[in-house]
């Protein structure tokens, strides 16, 4: 539950600085001065949002590459976020388990999407899951 309250609160960092143009550190440091989070939330959106950044190109490369018939730029800030970290979880994550980032992301577009955003989300990520671990039969790919 923690770490979803982190996931919530890095996904909204993540928006701002869409809208704003802000820093990751500046968004995250006056939004936590306001509204203050327990520390553990705050460090796991720290490096939620530090290897976001750091993976941005990487991340956005996997979301153009597995998003049929939507161009990258009419993917909404929320949507493309949630993509970004769910995919960061999934592949750089040792911790969470690809199924658990899947999920995670799934319930973020469910809470902070559109309607039509956990279908999208679920089968992108899905999609890059089977991808990224096609040789992985404990995953779902193909021996």
């Amino acid at each position: 539950m923690r770490r979803r309250k982190a996931r919530e609160l890095a996904l909204k960092m993540l928006y701002q600085v869409e809208v704003n143009g802000d820093s990751l550190q500046k968004a995250l440091d006056e939004y936590c001065t306001i509204f203050p989070y327990q520390q553990d939330i705050v460090d796991y959106a720290r490096f939620l949002l530090a290897g976001i950044q750091k993976e941005k190109e990487s991340l956005d490369a996997s979301i153009v590459k597995t998003s049929e018939h939507w161009k990258f730029n009419r993917i909404t800030y929320v949507d493309r976020n949630i993509l970004r970290m769910g995919i960061f979880e999934m592949l750089f994550s040792s911790d969470v388990p690809p199924k658990v980032a899947i999920d995670e992301a799934i319930e973020l577009g469910k809470k902070f999407g559109t309607e039509d955003s956990k279908d999208f989300i679920n089968g992108v990520l899905d999609k890059i899951l089977h991808e990224h671990y096609k040789d992985s039969p404990a995953v779902g790919g193909k021996r």
